[in-house]
């Protein structure tokens, strides 16, 4: 088997500032323990990662982007999903 041949892993890395996973890149591997190796050489040189996620590309579905207009018109319809009616107390901070 070449390694053309290997699956397709998508590469999520959450920084040691960030509360969540970022899309970083892809990769082949054979496996996903040698994703999540092969991810920590090529996208976490630095240390700049303190979690590493991959998942088989194949696993991933997406809407297609001629589809969007009927998939999120109808939340337009719902006017409480927008938060523009809610008074956020100063004491919050930041939401």
């Amino acid at each position: 088997m070449s390694t053309s041949d290997w699956p397709l892993w998508e590469v999520f890395i959450r920084s040691k500032q960030g509360l969540n996973h970022k899309h970083v890149g892809s990769l082949r591997a054979v496996d996903e323990q040698m994703a999540i190796e092969n991810a920590r050489d090529v996208y976490t040189r630095r240390s700049e990662g303190i979690s590493i996620w991959v998942i088989e590309s194949k696993h991933i579905h997406a809407s297609l982007s001629s589809n969007s207009e009927s998939l999120f018109d109808p939340a337009n319809d719902k006017v409480y999903r927008h938060p523009t009616f809610y008074d956020i107390p100063d004491e919050i901070g930041h939401m």
